[in-house]
């Protein structure tokens, strides 16, 4: 990619098991090769991480998501302690998926603050610097005592919509909380915006009450930051065909797909569900309505900002 390389003999990137196709394409965009190391697992289950090339005095960044499997976040730990360990300059790690970022408050009696807990262990290990993408709130970034660059999908899915032939957008926030993100959606697309009201009686179940917004006739998009059950957006497609919609379009950063997922959203009527491979996908969970973007070049553009000590900012300025 033009205007990407960087001098290999101070920069080097290095990957978990967790998306190893996003990381090599990230290192095939920034013209390096992933430095060779080694995971495996004991016995017993146990992992192990070992870095197989010099890394001292290096950049070192580190591609691996913290979704389930636990394993993950452990392959993480492990590398950013070994990169400490072997006498990297810098250790980075990019986080295409944050998990445990729902966790991120105290809301019921004897619960724990996951996120907060996340962001202590990364540090502890010995990061210098995090790159994530599309937290699920972007107050978690103060959960860090280390800076922070928060990367964004939205220009990727911008990019995607343009060069269809929208009839008339319209961009539903999936409650009232997204609705600031979905305004931002509406501008870059000459939009207008709706607002769904929806409930929550439970973890993973929504209902929705009201659709505040004109919709008939209307080409939708729902816009969120991640797709787990698929409860939110299969009914929220369901309302707004009620309620006279023309296409309904989803797009979420990062598909969990999680438990009925891929049957709500094959069943529901929506022409196309959009999302980025910030999360590995297996085939088994793939539909004929899936489209998936890669961030690939987004994150080997804020590495190399982040090398050169650039602003990250400026990528979606």
């Amino acid at each position: 990619m033009d205007g990407l390389s960087v001098p290999v003999n101070t920069f080097r990137v290095l990957a978990g098991t967790g998306n190893r196709d996003l990381a090599n394409e990230i290192a095939g965009n920034l013209g390096v090769e992933l430095c060779k190391c080694t995971t495996s697992r004991f016995a017993d289950g146990e992992v192990f991480v070992r870095i197989d090339e010099n890394v001292r005095g290096a950049d070192v960044f580190i591609v691996q998501p913290t979704n389930p499997p636990a394993e993950n976040v452990m392959e993480l730990l492990l590398m950013i302690d070994a990169a400490r360990r072997a006498s990297a300059a810098r250790v980075t790690v990019a986080i295409p998926y944050f998990g445990y970022a729902r966790q991120d408050r105290k809301d019921q009696p004897r619960v724990a603050i996951g996120a907060k807990l996340m962001a202590n262990l990364i540090e502890a290990a010995g990061a210098h610097r995090v790159l994530g993408l599309d937290f699920h709130a972007h107050q978690l970034q103060g959960m860090f005592d280390l800076p922070v660059d928060h990367l964004y999908g939205a220009p990727v899915f911008t990019s995607h919509y343009r060069k269809k032939a929208l009839h008339d957008v319209v961009v539903v926030a999936p409650d009232v909380g997204s609705a600031k993100m979905a305004r931002g959606f509406a501008k870059r697309l000459n939009g207008t915006l709706a607002i769904i009201d929806k409930r929550r009686p439970q973890a993973n179940v929504a209902e929705v009450v009201n659709v505040v917004g004109e919709v008939e006739g209307k080409d939708c998009i729902i816009p969120d930051d991640m797709i787990d059950t698929a409860g939110t957006v299969s009914e929220a497609a369901r309302a707004l065909k009620g309620l006279g919609a023309r296409d309904i379009y989803v797009c979420a950063t990062h598909a969990l797909l999680s438990g009925p997922a891929v049957e709500r959203l094959s069943k529901a009527p929506i022409k196309e569900v959009a999302v980025t491979n910030s999360i590995a996908i297996p085939e088994s969970r793939r539909f004929p309505t899936l489209t998936v973007l890669s961030v690939g070049e987004l994150f080997a553009k804020a590495i190399r900002f982040t090398h050169a000590d650039q602003s990250v900012s400026s990528l979606f300025e």
